[in-house]
C-alpha cells in the first residue's frame, strides 16, 4: 500500500538518507523524533507534496508518485490521501458545520455525525472556527479529512493539542478506521506511548531511520 524505497532528502544540510518504509493494508506506522530532525519532511514525501531528492514513493498502485503529472498527482492527493497538519487550515470565516460541509462537497462523500459524536464535537457544529478551542479545532480537521473516505491518512502531530485521554480516543478512531477500510496510517509525533500502540514504529535520529517495533 505505501513503499519507500531508498529515500533521501536536505536542505540546508542533509536531513537522512537510504529510507526505507513499508505499510501493508491496515497497519499503521509511527515516526518518532526531536523537532527539526526531519519527520514532517518524510510524511510530506509520502503525501505527494515534496519529492525526495533521490528514492521512490509508491503508494496504492502508483509504483513511483513522482513520475506522475501534476494532475494525476492532484487527484491522488484529493481522494485517496487524508493528511491531518500541524496547522489545521481550516477556514476561519466559516462555523465547523460550513468546514465540513465544505469537505463533503468536495469529496462527494456525506457528513459522519457519528463520528463526530465520538470526537466529542458534535455540539460545535454552530460555532466559528475562532470560538473553538486548539484540540478541538484539531479534532474538526481529523473529522473534515475522515469525511473524505480516504485509503491512505499522513498525519503529523495529530494529538498536539490534546490532553492523555482524548489523545488516546484520536488515535483509536483513526487505527480502527484503517482497520475497517483496508487503509494505512502513518503519523509523526513526539508520545512514544502512542507510537507505540501502531503497527511499526520508527525514530529519526542524527539523520538515519531506525525501526523499533
Amino acid at each position: 500500500m505505501i513503499r519507500a524505497t531508498n529515500i533521501s532528502h536536505a536542505f540546508e544540510k542533509p536531513l537522512y538518507s537510504g529510507v526505507d518504509l513499508h505499510i501493508k493494508p491496515k497497519e499503521s506506522l509511527a515516526i518518532l523524533g526531536i523537532s527539526g530532525s526531519g519527520k514532517s519532511t518524510l510524511l510530506n514525501h509520502l503525501a505527494t507534496m515534496l519529492k525526495p531528492n533521490s528514492g521512490i514513493i509508491s503508494l496504492l498502485e502508483y509504483e513511483d508518485i513522482y513520475a506522475l503529472n501534476s494532475k494525476k498527482l492532484l487527484e491522488l492527493r484529493r481522494y485517496k490521501i487524508g493528511i491531518v497538519f500541524q496547522a489545521h487550515y481550516l477556514f476561519k470565516g466559516f462555523n465547523a458545520l460550513e468546514n465540513l460541509q465544505v469537505a463533503s462537497i468536495m469529496s462527494k462523500q456525506s457528513i459522519n455525525h457519528t463520528l463526530l459524536e465520538k470526537l466529542g464535537i458534535a455540539h460545535t457544529l454552530k460555532q466559528g472556527v475562532g470560538e473553538l478551542s486548539g484540540g478541538q479545532q484539531q479534532r474538526l480537521s481529523i473529522a473534515r479529512m475522515l469525511s473524505k473516505k480516504p485509503k491512505i491518512i499522513i498525519a503529523d502531530e495529530p494529538t498536539g493539542n490534546l490532553d492523555t485521554t482524548t489523545a488516546n480516543q484520536v488515535i483509536s478512531i483513526l487505527q480502527n478506521y484503517i482497520v475497517e477500510e483496508e487503509g494505512a496510517l502513518v503519523l509523526a509525533t513526539h508520545d512514544e506511548n502512542l507510537a507505540f500502540t501502531c503497527s511499526q514504529v520508527y525514530r529519526l535520529e542524527k539523520e538515519v531511520l531506525i525501526k523499533e517495533k
